[in-house]
């Protein structure tokens, strides 16, 4: 019988899988999303295959569960970061650099190999995973338009396009060619100028 380190079954079950989606946090920043296997994310949280498979039935579930905890943590860091009675054009450069932070974190492959690699209805639930953030955006966008200091005629399709601003700079930031702050400059200065600000 697998030895309990919690004073419950549920506290157990809640520490291990924590220490499973550390796991794949650490090694997502070391390999890249895409390039994990459910052996690595084992061996890194230390306990056996069969433990993981416990928890997560493959790595299209675990993934699901990594995203779901990183877009948790964007929402909350973006609550705490966004300065009180911010303008629109602060509040989408904050959403910018959290972003960018995010890619830089968590190394993943663009969307086509991801959907590649996942299979259609994987990455469609991983995309769901991440509609939160699209809202908060659509909502910067929104109060942008109603406060006049955005032009942007079709919010949605805005949003998306901003999005795809901000995967541009997922090569050139891994690489190293373009740090943190200059992506941030880039890409917002960029989507600023775009919206009319």
């Amino acid at each position: 019988m697998p030895r309990i380190s919690a004073a419950t079954i549920g506290e157990h079950r809640a520490q291990t899988r924590d220490r499973i989606l550390r796991a794949v946090s650490r090694l997502s920043r070391d390999q890249g999303i895409d390039a994990i296997s459910m052996t690595d994310v084992a061996s890194e949280a230390e306990i056996t295959r069969t433990v993981l498979y416990n928890y997560f039935p493959d790595k299209a579930a675990l993934l699901l569960a990594f995203t779901e905890r990183v877009t948790h943590y964007f929402i909350e860091s973006y609550q705490q970061e966004l300065p009180e009675q911010a303008s629109p054009a602060e509040q989408l450069r904050v959403f910018v650099r959290l972003q960018l932070t995010g890619l830089l974190a968590h190394p993943h492959p663009g969307p086509a190999d991801l959907s590649a690699a996942l299979g259609p209805d994987a990455y469609q639930r991983l995309a769901d995973h991440v509609a939160p953030m699209q809202r908060i955006l659509t909502g910067i966008i929104d109060s942008g338009v109603a406060s006049g200091d955005f032009q942007a005629p079709d919010v949605a399709a805005t949003a998306r396009i901003i999005l795809t601003v901000i995967g541009a700079e997922r090569v050139p930031l891994l690489s190293g060619s373009v740090t943190l702050e200059k992506a941030e400059e880039i890409v917002s200065g960029f989507v600023l100028r775009a919206l009319g600000a």
